[in-house]
């Protein structure tokens, strides 16, 4: 006669515990963040939001961050730009700095003309961090909406495009069977 182990799992419990354990470990890196962005806390992303508002501000279209500029350059923070964060962690807070120092206010609390007098101080003494930003801001805006940038196409609305195809794909007329 076997006896059975009362400390063991039975399969159920370990599959149970398993989950369990995956989603505090992915609650608890989230957390890390205070907020509801992979890499950004909520302030640097809202010191963001001033600055890439500067780059493209909106007019009769949205801006940079309305049109999910924040939301692209997170993710692709979080993914395929990893070499970045350091550079994005640093400017925003010389960003933050430069703002308390010359308005003494925070960056995400300064007024829109604020905003620009330290956005053309972040370009001159950081010229680097300027230039990324700016390329990141442009691709999240004009990019393809599946990287979370360029919400609802209101780019290519705005110059007038059909959603363009994607790039390697054959656009077909089902109706005829043939290629576009």
């Amino acid at each position: 006669m076997q006896t059975r182990n009362k400390a063991a799992l039975t399969r159920r419990q370990f599959v149970a515990a398993g989950v369990l354990g995956g989603a505090a470990l992915a609650v608890g890196c989230k957390a890390g963040n205070q907020g509801n962005w992979d890499f950004f806390t909520d302030a640097q992303a809202l010191d963001l939001t001033a600055l890439c508002d500067q780059i493209i501000p909106a007019d009769g279209f949205p801006s940079a961050s309305q049109a999910g500029v924040i939301t692209y350059i997170d993710r692709q923070l979080f993914r395929h730009y990893r070499r970045h964060r350091d550079a994005y962690r640093d400017g925003l807070e010389q960003a933050d700095a430069l703002s308390r120092k010359s308005f003494a206010k925070a960056l995400a609390d300064a007024t829109p003309l604020e905003h620009l007098a330290i956005v053309s101080a972040v370009e001159k003494q950081n010229p680097t961090f300027f230039d990324l930003v700016r390329r990141h801001t442009m691709e999240g805006y004009y990019g393809s909406p599946r990287h979370g940038g360029n919400r609802d196409g209101v780019s290519w609305r705005m110059l007038g495009l059909a959603e363009p195809p994607v790039r390697g794909r054959a656009q077909y007329d089902l109706r005829k069977g043939a290629a576009s």
